[in-house]
């Protein structure tokens, strides 16, 4: 899912939110994220979490990722928080 955050957050302009079914899963999107937008000379300012921990974040500063375990995505809900966004694109 891509959220357009612009009306409602002042940190970011996009909120980008997947999951994965393991961590082996989430670690790959993760890798193929940060590889596909370093060749294109994008570089994230930070990152955190672990895929143990079923929570990933990296900040390209404008543009946030979050990949979660399904758990961890039921469980915080983010799409729910951050209802008031715009979605852009919702893929299932």
């Amino acid at each position: 899912m891509l959220l357009d955050v612009r009306g409602i957050a002042s940190f970011a302009d996009y909120f980008v939110m997947c999951s994965g079914e393991t961590s082996r899963q989430m670690e790959a999107v993760y890798d193929e994220i940060l590889h596909s937008l370093k060749k294109a000379g994008v570089l994230p300012g930070h990152g955190e979490g672990s895929a143990d921990s079923g929570w990933l974040l990296i900040d390209y500063g404008d543009v946030i990722v979050h990949i979660f375990a399904s758990v961890e995505r039921d469980y915080y809900q983010l799409d729910e928080l951050w209802s008031r966004a715009n979605p852009v694109v919702r893929i299932q």
